[in-house]
């Protein structure tokens, strides 16, 4: 009996699950992209192509073993691909191998003409050729476009090994609009300027650019600064991190474009290098975010420990990836802890006031934004949104008169603020209380956000409460025209076709809310009974005044 040989695969055999691979990178699902060229790897293990796209997906998913593995095949291969070289580089950074690196690039390696450049005059520092790195980051510094980068790390590399006149130089020469560029490059001159003891600039630099809202890393700076205590240079410590903060710099700056996967690349290569990196980690996972891989993001933050300077932001960024993935009750419990080790931050209370809000827990909402606003201090304009996060609250629970007082502390404290002229001014109306300064209140916050649909609904809603039914349904055929999904709005706009006798059109409305819902504040049983009785038989059985009779039904 013959066997039965399956013929050889040909390139078509390959084509759909190769395009299906490349497809599942492109939309971010690395999981699936990973599976598919891993299988791909097994049929075809010298095909570059793939190669290259199997290594973008482990390293997107942090599966370093897999990384290494790949990219030693890959470097054997002369020259090797621009992701090899790239993922080589950092493995040699990570070892303190600065000469195999150095090889990689001597040999035909290509990881881009930043990181290229970068790499070669960290090795130089790490190999202790301080004036043969300086050189190389003044030719790099010398292509157009590269000189801010360039400058930023030899000024690093300089502070680095003690020469903080040197760094000093340069983040105060020609370049320094660029150089202060970020919170982590100003961070780096302010542990200079300490470490040149004088305080008081580094005082001033750290005010200037951040000014009262201080996050915990930057605060504990300011305490230190403020106390005459010397602030260590932690930026970069060793080349190996000068590495790091190469990957770290280039991730930014793609990032900037966008949440692509090089950006991802690029940030995950800084943390393989330096494992501890927390900013790194919140750029990795802000990336994702942006990416929507919500799950690989919260593992992101996850990695921070609690002893790290920025383990409250990672904390409060798990929480906002937690929410973002629907698994809001998480992101709670996150925040529970996080104010139970730092109840003295008022970020954190905010968040957990905002996340009990979001849950309809609204006492417990209002504690924690009581706890949040004692911890101010001065309230300032910046502060006018925990006033009226706590307001809503307050209103949700049926404290109105408190609720009124913050929504006033809020506009005291900014007065121009669309959300809540347009939350007091709707309030107002509701309630039909102080109409003339409600509508007043409505037309400056649709003046701010005219194309805000939800605030020209408030004043079609405010003219529809006074009476002034044409006008209303003008307002409310431009609001559900922004927003022709929004539920409560195609139920307003029924209600004011009603109210000028269009009531087939009226219907068709309520019947569209009913389909969209259910939504916020839509009474869904209310719209129900509309379409059974009519909107004049709904206000007799509610006792609420009715409708104007030039135009009620009859």
């Amino acid at each position: 009996m013959m066997a039965i040989v399956a013929p050889p695969a040909t390139a078509a055999d390959y084509a759909g699950p190769y395009l299906a691979a490349r497809l599942a990178t492109t939309q971010n699902d690395y999981a699936a992209a990973r599976a598919y060229y891993d299988r791909l790897l097994l049929a075809t293990p010298e095909d570059r192509n793939v190669q290259e796209g199997a290594l973008v997906t482990h390293i997107a998913l942090d599966d370093q073993d897999q990384v290494a593995a790949l990219t030693k095949i890959m470097l054997a291969e002369k020259p090797p691909s621009q992701i090899a070289a790239l993922t080589g580089l950092a493995e040699a950074a990570k070892a303190d191998d600065f000469a195999g690196g150095l090889a990689i690039l001597d040999q035909g390696g290509d990881g881009g003409e930043l990181v290229s450049g970068l790499f070669r005059a960290w090795a130089l520092v790490g190999e202790g050729q301080m004036a043969e790195a300086g050189k190389a980051f003044d030719t790099l510094g010398a292509t157009q476009g590269l000189a801010g980068f360039a400058a930023y790390h030899k000024a690093l590399s300089l502070a680095m090994v003690g020469d903080y006149e040197g760094a000093e130089k340069i983040f105060s020469g020609n370049m320094a609009q660029v150089l202060h560029g970020t919170r982590r490059s100003i961070l780096a001159h302010v542990q200079i300027l300490s470490q040149l003891e004088r305080d008081e600039d580094a005082l001033k630099l750290l005010d200037d650019a951040f000014g009262p809202g201080l996050d915990p890393e930057l605060a504990g700076v300011r305490a230190s600064l403020a106390k005459g205590e010397a602030v260590p240079f932690t930026i970069v410590r060793t080349a190996s991190e000068g590495v790091a903060e190469t990957f770290f710099t280039v991730a930014q700056a793609l990032n900037a474009e966008g949440p692509t996967a090089m950006a991802l690349v690029h940030a995950r290569l800084a943390l393989l290098v330096r494992p501890d990196f927390g900013d790194a980690v919140l750029l990795t996972a802000a990336i994702l975010e942006g990416q929507e891989q919500y799950d690989l993001a919260i593992a992101a933050y996850a990695q921070v420990k609690p002893d790290s300077p920025v383990y409250p932001a990672t904390e409060l960024g798990r929480a906002e990836a937690l929410v973002a993935a629907d698994r809001g009750d998480e992101a709670i419990e996150v925040l529970e802890k996080l104010a139970q080790a730092h109840p003295d931050l008022g970020s954190v209370w905010l968040a957990l006031g905002d996340n009990y809000r979001r849950a309809e827990r609204y006492a417990d909402a209002v504690t924690a934004y009581d706890k949040a606003i004692a911890l101010i201090g001065e309230p300032g304009p910046r502060d006018w949104f925990v006033y009226f996060a706590r307001g809503i609250s307050e209103h949700k629970s049926d404290q109105w008169d408190k609720a009124e007082r913050d929504f006033r502390e809020a506009l005291t404290l900014s007065p121009d603020q669309p959300s809540v002229l347009n939350y007091l001014g709707y309030s107002y109306v509701e309630r039909r209380q102080d109409l003339d300064e409600a509508l007043d209140m409505i037309k400056r916050a649709v003046a701010a956000r005219p194309d805000a649909g939800y605030i020209i609904d408030s004043l079609g809603w405010a003219y529809y409460m006074l009476g002034r039914y044409d006008d209303a349904v003008t307002e409310m055929e431009k609001a559900v025209a922004l927003e022709p999904t929004e539920p409560l709005l195609n139920d307003h706009l029924g209600d004011v076709y009603w109210a000028v006798g269009r009531k087939r059109e009226a219907e068709f409305q309520w019947h569209r809310a009913l389909s969209l819902g259910p939504g916020e504040d839509l009474d869904m049983d209310r719209v129900r009974r509309k379409l059974e009785v009519g909107l004049d038989a709904v206000l007799r059985e509610e006792g609420a005044p009715a409708l104007h009779p030039v135009h009620a039904a009859d």
